[in-house]
This record gives C-alpha cells, structure tokens and sequence, in this order.
C-alpha cells in the first residue's frame, strides 16, 4: 500500500483524488486546514490565502471556530472519500491540558480519526504539545503529528524529542523534514526510537536520501499536497532509493503498521 503521510483538505476535494490515482497513492493521511492556496486565482487572492497560514503555522489562530470549520471540511472529506483518506484532527493549543484532553477525545476519539496532526505550536513553545501527547497515550497511542518546517526551531525540535522521551508508547512524527534543521531533526529522531521524520517540502535531493540512509525504518513519504506534489514526491523517493524492502516501507509500509493497516 502506499500512503502519502502528509496532505491537507483541498477545495474542491476531486482534483486531490485525481492527483492521487496519478501518483499511484492508494491512501493519504488527510489533515484540517484554515488556508486553501488551491483556490487561489491570482496572486492576490495567493496572498490572502498564505496570510491565513502564516497565523496557523505561527500558532497565533487559536480561536476555536477556525478548528470548528476544519473540522467540519474534514468530516465532508472523509465521508466523501474514505478508501482514499485517512482522517487526523489538528486541536488549538493554548487550552488547558484537562480541555486538551477533552477536545482530543470528542473531535479525534470519538470521530474514529486515526491520530492528531498537523499540530502548529509557535515558535519556541514546543513543549505546548505535551497535554496532547498524554491525551493521545490516553487513546490508544494515537500517532501525533507536528508541523516541522519555518518556523518551528531548532530548539524546538529538541523539545519535540525530549517530550518523545517522556511519552515512548505516542509515535511522534516531524514534518517536512524538519524544515531548514532537517540535519538535526535527521539525528533527535535517529536516536529517539519513538520519532518519525515525514519526508515533504524537502529542498534538498540528498537531504530526503541521507534521511532514508540513516533511519530507513521511521522516514515517511508524504507531499504536504496543495503545497506539494505526490507524483513528484513520490519520484523523488525513489529516485533516492533501489527497488525493496526499505522503498517499500517509506512508500506506506511504516505508516501503515504505524495506523494498524498493514
């Protein structure tokens, strides 16, 4: 099975299928968003849409409705298309941990989403995720997603693997590499066995083969599709790799055991 570990709700959600068929993805993790940059038309409208994820990934848009309509598009999604998408439920960040826990049971448990993600804490305050992930060991280990690129910190990523260490049962996933740290975020998950490193917006080729190279077993194919391309991606994986075991376990094998899947 592949699966594209990192991919957010488009608008229209058809042109993301298709995109999927194309790169030969059976199943994507889906998450929630507030920024659509697919329904952009122009460069202003570009803008408007970017501006909106800048607030996000900066951890500054917490108001719980922007959570209530993500969730709500996913839920479309997912009802929609649920041999191709894999839910996971983002949650806001600045609630006290007893409400963390509460909104991590009713809007990912009860839904039947498979884990939390993509988590957007601001910058330097990484540690923010802890609630979360001992809500998510509270659920069934639940796989907990943090969004790895700008601007999410060294010492952030230091954080995330520290925390990692206190909650070894909680599969804790980087993305995209680690961003700018992807030779840092190479090594705290090299050396933390409950860590992941999930593979998109890379910028460097052989960033993604020295990434395989050293944790062949926790690296994760994913597009970060609208902002990526599973067909490209998914090439750029295996241009870095041979035809095996370890292609095979980047392209889905890993997060299919780590979903239950395989």
């Amino acid at each position: 099975m592949i699966i594209d570990a990192h991919s957010h709700v488009h608008d229209p959600i058809e042109p993301h299928v298709a995109l999927l068929d194309q790169a030969g993805v059976d199943r994507a993790v889906l998450f929630g968003t507030r920024a659509h940059p697919e329904r952009a038309v122009d460069l202003a409208s570009l803008h408007r849409e970017m501006a909106v994820l800048g607030q996000a990934v900066g951890g500054r848009a917490n108001a719980i409705e922007g959570f209530r309509s993500a969730w709500r598009e996913l839920d479309v999604a997912l009802a929609a298309w649920p041999e191709r998408f894999i839910g996971f439920g983002s949650v806001p960040l600045d609630l006290a941990p007893g409400d963390i826990a509460e909104t991590v049971a009713r809007e990912v448990g009860a839904r039947g989403w498979h884990g939390v993600g993509e988590l957007t804490p601001p910058p330097g305050r990484a540690g923010l995720i802890e609630p979360v992930l001992r809500a998510a060991a509270d659920h069934g280990r639940l796989p907990v997603v943090v969004h790895g690129f700008a601007p999410t910190t060294a010492d952030d990523l230091k954080t995330l693997a520290a925390l990692a260490v206190r909650y070894p049962t909680v599969p804790l996933v980087v993305s995209q590499l680690g961003g700018l740290h992807w030779m840092q975020a190479v090594e705290l998950v090299r050396d933390t066995p409950n860590m992941y490193l999930e593979l998109s917006t890379a910028n460097i080729v052989f960033a993604v083969r020295l990434a395989i190279k050293e944790i062949p077993d926790r690296t994760l194919f994913g597009s970060d599709a609208p902002y990526g391309d599973p067909v490209l991606t998914r090439a750029l994986v295996e241009r870095v790799t041979g035809p095996g075991e370890v292609r095979e376990r980047v392209l889905g094998g890993t997060m299919a055991a780590l979903l239950g899947l395989d």
